[in-house]
């Protein structure tokens, strides 16, 4: 037993060395648990995204992640900061960017629908036309804004520039205002319908709202823009805001990152994103949103896998961050397919080893006496007699195999009843 013993250990501790060295190598190829903290570039604190940023954190900090919120002035803006690596990731409206303007940025989702409003001052006719704004005192928004990007494009397309009509660059709480006073003619606002501007805008009868006659011509030649209708009486039933169907121009507001974030993030912040975004609201059907849908600029592939596969296996059994770890860690079989080869190899031997050494071992006792009834005088015959009918039921308690090894039990009885009869014989 003891040289089979030294032949296993001789075998087995180089086959240690070699698996402990190639976990070992393995290790360097893992990339290290991300740091748990996300930086979200918004807007105003007043505006929607920052909102909406805040329902992200409250998910985020139930999953042990940090959450900071940058607030901007607009889309623009949010770029610039992703640029210098100062947010993670930010709200941008769709449209604003294209793959021309940015490398190592990309997509994650679109989230929701943002009108774009268009008040202007009711001088007792309806305005038809974006053209019918020329020469008239329009607040664009404010310069690093989504909004101002999206006006000045329709503002262009109608022959309507800073040397026919005069733009101004102002927030929206200053544009509304403005128009309230008569200061100004025209505002624009990209914001969702739950927007308190909007619904006191709708309400106030010295403001219009303007409706796209040609919609559709506009979302056919922007691809991120789409035509909606706000219905009569939507907003508000009992007052019937608006008082008529509105044909609305709607951009989406887009969630963009970092092209070198974290992965994992990612996926974990995408998953909070369905959690807030996938309920029906007013322009979109429930599980609309959110989607990739007309994206400017290229879809993370983080992204695309968890909108095309959605959650892994691990994912749905384990809380994320275990799935998370487990996942990064399946580099590890390689070293651990190298340990089970050799082990699956030489289970079988060990395995017929350790069955026979439960019968083998008894040889030792039947041998010794053997030997001892060799020399025994016939009144010490008796006592061997009794002694081989102990062991025979010693044997029989002890030794517990398999039916594929009962012939080599067998055996060991034969043994047994053969020195027992050449005691007998000497008896006799």
């Amino acid at each position: 037993m003891e040289k089979l013993m030294k032949r296993f250990f001789t075998v087995t501790f180089p086959i240690i060395l070699l698996i402990v060295g190639a976990f070992y190598f393995t290790a360097q190829f893992i990339q290290p648990s991300p740091k748990k903290e996300i930086t979200i570039a918004t807007g105003s604190k007043d505006g929607n995204y920052y909102k909406t940023a805040l329902k992200y954190k409250k998910l985020l900090e139930e999953d042990k992640v940090k959450v900071n919120i940058l607030t901007s002035e607009g889309s623009i803006d949010n770029i610039k900061l992703l640029k210098e690596k100062k947010a993670d990731i930010a709200f941008i409206q769709n449209g604003t960017i294209t793959n021309k303007n940015v490398s190592n940025i990309k997509a994650l989702a679109s989230i929701y629908y943002e009108p774009l409003w268009v008040f202007y001052k009711n001088e007792g006719y309806t305005v038809d036309y974006i053209i019918q704004f020329i020469s008239k005192k329009i607040a664009l928004g404010r310069e690093g804004s989504g909004t101002k990007d999206l006006a000045e494009k329709i503002l262009n397309d109608n022959g309507i520039n800073k040397q026919n009509s005069t733009f101004l660059n102002l927030n929206t709480k200053e544009a509304k205002e403005a128009l309230e006073k008569g200061d100004i003619d025209v505002m624009f606002i990209v914001c969702s319908h739950d927007s308190q501007v909007v619904k006191e805008l709708l309400a106030d009868p010295k403001i219009n709202l303007f409706s796209f006659k040609r919609a559709r011509a506009y979302s056919r030649k922007y691809t991120f823009l789409e035509a909606l209708t706000l219905y009569e009486g939507t907003i508000d039933l009992y007052k019937n805001l608006p008082d008529e169907n509105i044909n609305l121009l709607s951009t989406t507001a887009n969630l963009v990152a970092r092209d070198d974030f974290s992965n994992e993030l990612k996926r974990l912040f995408l998953k909070k994103v369905i959690e807030v975004h996938n309920k029906k609201d007013l322009f979109a059907k429930a599980g609309q949103f959110p989607n990739t849908n007309n994206m400017k600029i290229d879809l993370d592939e983080e992204a695309k896998k968890y909108f095309e596969s959605g959650d892994t296996f691990l994912e749905k059994i384990f809380p994320y961050w275990i799935a998370s770890n487990i996942d990064r860690l399946k580099i590890l079989l390689i070293p651990l397919l190298t340990l089970l080869f050799p082990l699956f190899k030489g289970l079988f031997p060990l395995y017929n080893w350790s069955m026979r050494s439960k019968i083998y071992k008894w040889y030792d006792e039947i041998e010794k006496i053997d030997k001892e009834t060799d020399k025994a005088k016939s009144e010490e015959l008796k006592e061997y007699l009794l002694r081989i009918e102990e062991l025979r039921e010693e044997i029989s308690k002890e030794t517990k195999v398999p039916l594929s090894f009962m012939g080599e039990y067998y055996n060991l009885q034969l043994h047994l009843d053969h020195i027992k009869n050449k005691v007998e014989n000497k008896l006799a």
